[in-house]
């Protein structure tokens, strides 16, 4: 009687799995809750310990690690020395393995969990008799997926039995299964800190140093249609320390490369506000971003930002769209709309421009990502691969006021700034941290009038928004000015006064500080420093 051995912590398909081996004559042997839930099921099982004549102990950590369960599985069968050994011993051979692994990343995830609870979800018994059974896979099928179930049991009804090719796809899975385990495991482990004579799982925000080394493991998506440019291929992997969460593409065509670099640019602006907040992106930079009393409200402020440059841009807000925000974005060219929901209503009206990609994504959990301790960001050079902590303006997470502000914020100047400026400027700030540097931009308290982006002096990132604002027909006198760096003379800042603003902010730091301090005095603008800068290249 061929042997299936059933140990599984995803339950998902199992007992009808069980009741199809079991009426194709397969002896169910099975460990714990798994053999309860076959039990449970109404099927003939027989528990490990059953063969291997030892019980269960401590605690579940040893009950498969036994020489009859993996004997049974290693037996080559075309080996006549391994069969005779199985015999001897009293060995029952194995043919299917079915086993999955206990949920680490699953409890890794969950709030407040304890390092010994991470620990005791480090499987010993899976990993091995799942690598036993892949080494052995021209004689045992191996299944990791239940989502793999019913491939298994057509190759099973298979005249002749299951094809090589089968066999050694179930086997490739197995060990990317054990493998990506192994990287979920080390990942979070190097994340760990002593402290006290304990080790905590979740070190604050900050604290924790960069991994001596780095484990993960990609895995293909599907390929895009091509790179940046047609000539460059190109595809979407998931999988880097943390579990992938998809972004569901709801319409439209296929995203792109560039849409996805643009689509991840605007979705980090719309997490830095709990308001309804809009943001249009175009070659990762904003071409507007505001906040509004809706999405819609806020869409329709970001666009005419800079409405020209705007057009067959990608756009992201922090509501579901609804009918309002799905005619605003269909009144023009979008390429693609990031959004965490859509409404139903809102579907037909969206469909009007079957092309534009409609995504939606979990945004709690993009944010949870983007302001949690988590989260390396990796970057390939010719020299090597790049790694460093994802950049976050923390200092701009609660209001900015006279009265209070976060350590760090200060102002430098003879004038403090109004109510009204320090709203605009910590706006400003929030935006700036998300634009490619060198950069200047011009906002009020809920959007932005004028962006300079990625230029090589702040004189010139300010003469590109000023005329950015001329071709609007859009006056900056009355604005805030932010820059991501501090400016390294006085004429980056008498720019911004020339410009019309009264407030700006930056980091401070520069040799030149008290020359640009005096600058800003002489024009009567208030100035605030942040001490942190936020480049972005």
């Amino acid at each position: 009687m061929p042997r299936a051995l059933l140990s599984v912590s995803d339950k998902t398909g199992l007992a009808a799995l069980g009741r199809d081996l079991a009426a194709r004559g397969f002896e169910l042997v099975s460990t714990g809750g798994t053999a309860r839930a076959l039990a449970e099921a109404g099927l003939a099982v027989t528990t490990v310990s059953s063969v291997t004549g030892f019980p269960e102990m401590m605690d579940g950590r040893v009950k498969t690690l036994h020489p009859r369960i993996h004997g049974g599985i290693l037996a080559r069968r075309d080996h006549p020395d391994d069969l005779a050994a199985a015999a001897a011993h009293g060995i029952g051979l194995i043919d299917v393995v079915i086993v999955n692994l206990y949920p680490f990343a699953e409890t890794a995830r969950k709030p407040g969990v304890t390092f010994d609870d991470l620990v005791e979800q480090i499987d010993i018994g899976g990993p091995s008799m799942v690598r036993a059974a892949a080494k052995n896979f021209r004689d045992v099928l191996v299944v990791v997926d239940p989502r793999r179930y019913a491939d298994l049991l057509i190759e099973l009804d298979r005249e002749g039995g299951a094809t090589l090719d089968f066999r050694f796809s179930l086997a490739l899975e197995a060990i990317e299964h054990t493998g990506k385990y192994d990287v979920d495991i080390a990942s979070k482990l190097r994340d760990c800190v002593v402290e006290n004579g304990q080790i905590a799982p979740s070190p604050k925000e900050g604290e924790a140093p960069l991994p001596s080394g780095l484990s993960f493991r990609l895995t293909k998506q599907r390929d895009l249609r091509y790179g940046e440019n047609p000539h460059q291929k190109a595809a979407l992997y998931e999988g880097f320390l943390e579990t992938f969460r998809p972004w569901e593409v709801v319409q439209g065509k296929e995203l792109s490369y560039t849409n996805l670099i643009d689509l991840d640019a605007a979705a980090r602006i719309t997490l830095e506000f709990s308001e309804p907040a809009a943001v249009v992106v175009k070659h990762t930079n904003p071409c507007g971003a505001a906040t509004g009393r809706s999405a819609a409200d806020a869409y329709v402020r970001a666009r005419e930002a800079d409405s020209l440059a705007a057009f067959g841009g990608v756009v992201a807000v922090n509501r579901a769209v609804d009918v309002a925000t799905a005619e605003a974005v269909t009144s023009t060219f979008i390429e693609a709309i990031l959004a965490p929901s859509v409404d139903e209503a809102a579907k037909p009206v969206l469909a009007r421009k079957a092309n534009m990609r409609v995504v939606t994504a979990d945004f709690a959990t993009l944010a949870t990502d983007a302001r949690g301790r988590a989260g390396q960001e990796l970057r390939s050079t010719l020299a090597g691969m790049l790694v460093q902590e994802r950049d976050r303006v923390v200092e701009a997470r609660s209001a900015w006021t006279e009265g209070s502000r976060p350590a760090g914020v200060r102002v430098v100047t003879e004038r403090q700034p109004t109510l009204e400026e320090w709203e605009a400027l910590r706006f400003a700030w929030r935006i700036s941290a998300h634009v490619k540097s060198n950069t200047v931009i011009f906002a009020d308290a809920t959007r932005t009038l004028a962006i300079g982006a990625g230029q090589m002096s702040r004189v010139d990132a300010v003469n590109v928004a000023v005329m950015k604002a001329k071709a609007a027909g859009r006056s900056l006198d009355g604005s805030v000015a932010a820059s991501d760096a501090f400016f390294p003379f006085r004429d980056g800042l008498d720019a911004v006064a020339a410009a019309g603003a009264t407030a700006v902010v930056q980091p401070g730091g520069s040799v030149r500080d008290a020359e640009v301090i005096a600058a800003a005095d002489e024009h009567g603008l208030a100035m605030v420093f942040t001490g942190r800068r936020h480049f972005r290249h």
